[in-house]
């Protein structure tokens, strides 16, 4: 039964993230124009609603999805580090979207990825922060472009990786910095299953219902047990955005990332082509 009008998800809507719920499942629409930055209001809201979220114990499934067709989110705005790393201190003491993510990733809270458009970097990460990832075969494009800036996959990416796909094909991913379409995502590992964007959201609604549907307690020893083999500890998280930290200081990277900006970075649609032109910066 739909409890999409209900006083509790209604209470949960925030400025970029709109939220329905249906029985023991929310349904999060990612929405921060112009292109689903990860930036300060995002992760703001993302503290927030996980706060939330965790603190009703009627919830048990997160199915995150993005009101824009061509952005699930985008990458982090690399304007704003220190600003976004500050709101995500508020939910783990630390400022690091890397411990946010690995702290969803070890909630109680069962999470689904339904992925339409582009994801990359910070994107790319929050999605393998969730348990399960479903991409629409026709438009989903994947992507950890940071080493094409001189920085480094610093919120979990390099650990999710190495351990879905292996070190090679994890290393073609972050090395080459390039975009991957879904159907490529699904065979290296990135993700569970691509689909027809048709029958995306019905697979994913139709899955999270029957999940919901289970005994909570058989579902977080499951999770539990399955993240004590797959999941990184906290410290190579930390030591991961610690990197990150250190490289986007670095001269070379910051000039890289000034010559992207001049190339359309965090423009709308010259990011559509991101992985094209990220190889032919010039270097110097």
């Amino acid at each position: 039964m739909s409890n999409s009008d209900s006083p509790a998800a209604a209470q949960m809507s925030l400025e970029t993230l709109k939220v329905t719920r249906e029985g023991a499942v929310l349904f999060v629409d990612i929405s921060a124009p112009p292109m689903n930055l990860l930036g300060t209001e995002l992760v703001r809201d993302l503290v927030a609603f996980i706060q939330r979220a965790e603190a009703d114990n009627t919830i048990h499934v997160l199915v995150f999805k993005s009101a824009d067709l061509d952005y699930f989110i985008s990458h982090v705005d690399v304007t704003r580090i220190a600003e976004y790393r500050q709101e995500a201190a508020k939910l783990t003491g630390e400022a690091s979207i890397a411990l946010l993510f690995r702290y969803l990733s070890a909630s109680r809270l069962i999470t689904i990825a339904q992925i339409e458009g582009r994801v990359r970097g910070a994107g790319s990460e929050f999605v393998l922060a969730c348990d399960m990832r479903f991409a629409a075969r026709e438009s989903a494009i994947f992507g950890q472009p940071e080493a094409g800036l001189g920085l480094f996959p610093g919120a979990g990416g390099i650990q999710h990786l190495t351990r879905l796909m292996g070190r090679a094909r994890a290393l073609e991913v972050m090395l080459s910095a390039d975009d991957f379409n879904a159907e490529l995502a699904e065979r290296y590992g990135w993700i569970n299953r691509a689909l027809p964007a048709g029958a995306l959201g019905e697979f994913v609604r139709s899955l999270a219902h029957r999940i919901a549907g289970f005994p909570a307690g058989g579902l977080a020893t499951v999770r539990e047990r399955a993240n004590a083999i797959a999941l990184a500890p906290v410290e190579d998280f930390r030591r991961d955005s610690d990197l990150f930290g250190e490289a986007a200081r670095n001269p070379e990277a910051q000039s890289r990332t000034k010559a992207a900006f001049k190339r359309g970075l965090q423009n709308r649609e010259a990011e559509k082509d991101l992985g094209r032109w990220l190889g032919e910066l010039p270097n110097h």
